[in-house]
């Protein structure tokens, strides 16, 4: 019967894996590319923010002690600023290590967002201490279009 508590409680508390990847994330890091499963030129929004273009470069802070962050886009032909958010690590198949990765636009002081209030749940498909994928699968066209954004960790 204790062994059957013990079970349940440690399977009701965040994953080892989950809360070594948050060590990992936090930090600084940088946008270096965004590819698209398909070939072509495609008008996309990310984030319903800014372009592809604009994102590329952007630099990250994640502060998973409370779930934070913000990225800053520095390109002067873009929308330039600080952009605040809250993200939420979940692990999806502990077989393969996936993870859904749920990230929400806030204000400065951590409220939703409401111009956009929106999640943005994307697949944090590889993460090291120096590198980080996200993909978003969306649909083009009835077909599943993926976005692939790529991050290098800034050393501090």
């Amino acid at each position: 019967m204790l062994l059957a508590v013990i079970a349940i409680m440690a399977g009701c508390g965040t994953p080892k894996t989950v809360i070594e990847s948050k060590k990992v994330i936090k930090g600084d890091w940088v946008i270096d590319d965004i590819t698209y499963s398909e070939k072509g030129t495609f008008n996309i929004t990310m984030f319903q923010d800014t372009s592809k273009e604009c994102f590329e470069g952007s630099s990250w802070r994640f502060i998973p002690n409370n779930n934070s962050g913000y990225y800053s886009i520095t390109d002067g032909n873009c929308p330039t600023g600080e952009r605040n958010f809250i993200f939420t690590i979940q692990e999806i198949d502990p077989d393969t290590g996936l993870y859904d990765f749920l990230l929400k636009p806030t204000t400065k002081l951590g409220k939703p967002d409401k111009d956009r209030a929106v999640g943005f749940r994307l697949r944090l498909a590889q993460l090291s201490n120096s590198s980080m994928r996200w993909e978003q699968t969306v649909q083009l066209e009835g077909k599943p279009f993926t976005i692939t954004m790529n991050f290098s960790k800034i050393n501090e």
